[in-house]
């Protein structure tokens, strides 16, 4: 299916989970920041609160309505059908969002998510690419901080490195900021579904072509203490830096051999061995259903941050790289990154698949394949700062 075909859609952007926290910050960026002429809409499954919501967004009579349900598959292949592009915040997506995925893969709808869980992200590669290929559907998943300023921070960090010549990134991670329900739920839910994870890896290294004549890794590396970015360096074992890989697995510009490592940055010695007790203590208390549970209930799937909370919330992503005798030092850095941040990323996303000049892709694609540069030229305009901090010669 041509994507010239779906221009006749009703809606360009169809945004679904719109009442949940994440939902509603996205629909309200939208509403403050939609172009002329766009036709969008908000999507879930209690009419009531869509009509809530909407009362309360600027401009929000033009702001279509649409009725959903992850329980029902065909009120969610009739969403696709209304979109060009489709915009979820529901999850945890291992849960509920394989069926949206399926729709908009068989439609020929574009696709973005906010989804950080590995699973997810391979089993629906396994079981929906193909089809997304056919109709030329682009899904795009983790269009959050999971993982927008890393994806595309290692990009904008490669172009600013030679051609043709082996590479390597680090990114440091620093944040500053509090979880929602639905974060916690989703991390909670990952974390007891080891087995699964490991199976859905596998399944995808199947089905996955093998890269020829170019290697593109990420290992996790070793604890250490950075010097170049001053703060001890503690691997994550995020969605991010398998994101990153699959972007260098597609795009030539990485080199014919690209590693990258990803960490969080921690300053002080003690809190980043508290940091890592606390992880511990939370993938431990995942294991035990009534833990589990006691934990989710704690915190809400609709709650979150105060907006004064969020209003001092920070993130800053640094990068190494270095390649072909040149060493370069960037960053990404913005507001708080988990809600504001985040619909912020998912909100233009949306609008980038709708309405930019982008590469011809299809399928599973990473934020850096699927809009690169285009991307990165909305979030800083909208105040995610890109920049580089410095180049120099690689040291000896």
């Amino acid at each position: 299916m041509s994507r010239l075909n779906r221009a006749d859609r009703p809606y360009d952007i169809v945004l679904f989970g719109a009442t949940g926290f994440v939902g509603a910050l996205t629909a309200e960026y939208l509403a403050d920041h939609a172009p002329a002429g766009l036709r969008w809409a908000i999507a879930g499954r209690s009419a009531e609160k869509l009509e809530r919501l909407r009362e309360r967004l600027p401009g929000g009579a033009e702001v279509g309505q649409l009725r959903a349900d992850v329980s029902d598959p065909a009120s969610l292949r009739a969403l696709a059908e209304h979109a060009r592009v489709v915009a979820t915040t529901v999850g945890p997506y291992v849960e509920y969002g394989e069926e949206l995925v399926a729709a908009c893969a068989d439609t020929g709808t574009d696709y973005v998510d906010l989804t950080g869980e590995p699973e997810f992200v391979d089993l629906t590669y396994v079981r929906h690419d193909a089809r997304a290929r056919e109709t030329g559907a682009r899904l795009v998943h983790a269009c959050g901080f999971d993982s927008v300023p890393h994806d595309l921070g290692a990009y904008f960090t490669v172009r600013r490195l030679p051609e043709g010549v082996p590479l390597t990134v680090d990114g440091f991670v620093n944040v500053d900021a509090a979880f929602s329900g639905g974060t916690l739920a989703s991390a909670l839910n990952q974390f007891a579904r080891h087995r699964g994870l490991r199976a859905a890896a596998l399944e995808r290294r199947r089905h996955e072509p093998r890269l020829v004549g170019r290697r593109a890794s990420a290992s996790p590396g070793a604890p250490r203490y950075a010097p170049e970015v001053g703060a001890w360096a503690l691997p994550l074992p995020t969605l991010d830096a398998q994101i990153v890989r699959r972007s260098a697995r597609a795009l030539d510009r990485y080199g014919p051999d690209f590693r990258y490592r990803h960490y969080a940055a921690v300053r002080r010695l003690p809190v980043a061995v508290g940091g890592v007790a606390a992880v511990g203590a939370l993938v431990t208390a995942a294991q035990f259903p009534p833990l589990r549970r006691r934990l989710r209930d704690r915190l809400g799937p609709g709650d979150g941050p105060s907006p004064e909370k969020r209003a001092r919330s920070r993130f800053t992503v640094r990068f190494v790289g270095g390649g072909g005798g040149r060493r370069v030092y960037t960053e990404v850095s913005g507001g708080d990154p988990g809600y504001d941040e985040t619909a912020k990323m998912l909100a233009e996303g949306a609008l980038c698949l709708a309405f930019d000049d982008l590469p011809p892709t299809a399928g599973q694609v990473t934020t850096a394949v699927a809009m690169g540069d285009a991307l990165i030229d909305r979030l800083h305009a909208a105040g995610i700062r890109f920049r580089v901090a410095a180049t120099r010669p690689a040291e000896s």
